[in-house]
C-alpha cells in the first residue's frame, strides 16, 4: 500500500509539497512521471532514468498484456525486477486505449484538440456511436490487437488482474477515457458505466497493491464534480484525473478547479497525460501531486530538447557548427560530460540512436529538475 502526507499547503494556491510512501521508496510532490510504456523509457537504461532524478515511472498495462505478456512479467519477479527500476512504478488500466485505438483512430485527434485543428463548433460523438475497431460494451471493451490483430478482451476485472501480475506499487481502475466533441449525454452514459466498472475494479483486487480512482466527465462541469464526489465516496488510495480537458488552458485549469476541491484532500491526485513545460506550473498551481507526459522523451527523440524553457531544434542547420554544450548550466550526464550541439546534430543527422539517447536524458533531467524548483517555491510561499 502506500501513504501520504502533506509537508505545506500553499497559501498563494492550491499548490501543495508532500510525500508518497510506497514499498519502492519515498515521491516528493509535486512530482513529473515519465512515460516507461512498454516497460522502459525509450533509449534509455534504467540507471540513466535514475541519473535524471526521475522518482516514480508510469508502465503501459494495455501494450505490456500484448508483449511479453503480464505472465511472464511476473515470473521475472513483476515489474521492477523485469525493467531493472528500483524505484516506485505505476501502471495505468488500459482505459486511454480505449480512446486512443477507438475513437481518437477514428478522428485523427488526441485527447488535446487545438482548435484551429478541428470544427469546435461540432459534436461528434453522440450516445450509441461505437468507434470502427473497438466495441465499448457494458462489462468491458473489445480491441482488435495492434499486434497480430487478435481480439482482445478488457475489462475491470481483466484489468485488475493483469495488473497485480505487473506487480506495480499502484494501480488504476479501468474506466473510459471518452473523446473530445462528445455529447454531454454520451458523456453522462459513459461516466456511469465507468464507475460501475470502477466499483469492480475495487472488489476485483486481492493484494496490497494501491489502487486510484479517476475522475471523468470531460468538459462538463456537472459530469465532473459528480465523478469526483464519487471517487472521494469510495476506498482508493488516490486519484487520477483524466479524459479530455479541455480546447484551452483555460478550460483544463477550470475542470481541475471543479474537480480538485472534491476530492479527499488526504489523498494523492495525478493528472494523467498532461505535461508540457508551459502547462507544469499552472497544473500545479491547481493542486496536482503528480502528472505523466511523454513530451520530454518524444521531443528528445525527434531532436528536440529543452534550454531555459525555450526549444532548441539540433536539426537547425546552425547547429552544425555550435560547439556549446547544451546548456551549461544544467549537470545532466550528457552537459556534463560536454557533448556538443554540433556533435549530437552530427548524431541525429547520421542516424545514430545515442543521439536519442543523450537528448531523452537531458530533456528528463531538464523536467524533473524544473519541477524540483517548483517544490522549492511552495515551500517558500512564492507559488
Amino acid at each position: 500500500m502506500i501513504s501520504y502526507k502533506l509537508i505545506k499547503q500553499s497559501q498563494k494556491s492550491r499548490a501543495r509539497l508532500g510525500v508518497i510512501s510506497t514499498p519502492h521508496g519515498d515521491i516528493e510532490t509535486p512530482s513529473f512521471v515519465p512515460v516507461a510504456t512498454r516497460a522502459t523509457i525509450k533509449t534509455l537504461r534504467a540507471e540513466d532514468v535514475r541519473s535524471t532524478q526521475a522518482q516514480l515511472l508510469i508502465a503501459n498495462t494495455f501494450h505490456l498484456h500484448l508483449r511479453p505478456g503480464e505472465d511472464i512479467v511476473q515470473e521475472a519477479g513483476g515489474l521492477h525486477d523485469f525493467m531493472r527500476w528500483d524505484r516506485p512504478l505505476m501502471t495505468d488500466s488500459g482505459g486511454f486505449q480505449v480512446f486512443s485505438l477507438g475513437f481518437g483512430a477514428d478522428l485523427g485527434y488526441g485527447k488535446i484538440v487545438r482548435p484551429e485543428t478541428a470544427d469546435t463548433t461540432k459534436e461528434h460523438i453522440a450516445h450509441g456511436d461505437q468507434p470502427r475497431n473497438v466495441k465499448i460494451e457494458e462489462h468491458g471493451v473489445s480491441f482488435r490487437s495492434p499486434v497480430n490483430g487478435d481480439t482482445l478482451f478488457l475489462g475491470p476485472k481483466e484489468s485488475i488482474a493483469i495488473q497485480e501480475k505487473l506487480g506495480a506499487d499502484i494501480m488504476y481502475a479501468f474506466d473510459e477515457c471518452t473523446p473530445p466533441f462528445a455529447t454531454h449525454d454520451y458523456v453522462q452514459r459513459s461516466l456511469e458505466r465507468t464507475h460501475r466498472w470502477e466499483e469492480e475494479s475495487l472488489a476485483a483486487r486481492t493484494g496490497n497493491q494501491a489502487l486510484y480512482g479517476i475522475v471523468q466527465g470531460s468538459r462538463f462541469e456537472d459530469l465532473r464534480r459528480h465523478s469526483a464526489q464519487f471517487c472521494a465516496s469510495h476506498d482508493f488510495d488516490g486519484y487520477g484525473i483524466g479524459g479530455d480537458l479541455g480546447l484551452s488552458k483555460k478550460e483544463s485549469l477550470a475542470i481541475l478547479s471543479w474537480v480538485i476541491p472534491e476530492l479527499n484532500q488526504t489523498k494523492p491526485r495525478h493528472l494523467l497525460g498532461i505535461g508540457r513545460i508551459e502547462d507544469i506550473e499552472p497544473i500545479i498551481q491547481s493542486g496536482i501531486d503528480t502528472f505523466d507526459c511523454i513530451v520530454p522523451t518524444q521531443y528528445a527523440r525527434h531532436g528536440t530538447v529543452f534550454v531555459d524553457h525555450k526549444r532548441l531544434n539540433l536539426g537547425g542547420a546552425s547547429m552544425r557548427h555550435d560547439h556549446a554544450v547544451l546548456d551549461e548550466n544544467c549537470n545532466c550526464t550528457t552537459c556534463a560530460g560536454r557533448y556538443t550541439r554540433a556533435y549530437i546534430s552530427h548524431l541525429f543527422r547520421a542516424g545514430e540512436v545515442s543521439a536519442m539517447v543523450l537528448a531523452t536524458i537531458h530533456n528528463l533531467y531538464f523536467f524533473n529538475t524544473y519541477v524540483a524548483s517548483l517544490r522549492e517555491k511552495i515551500k517558500n510561499e512564492q507559488l
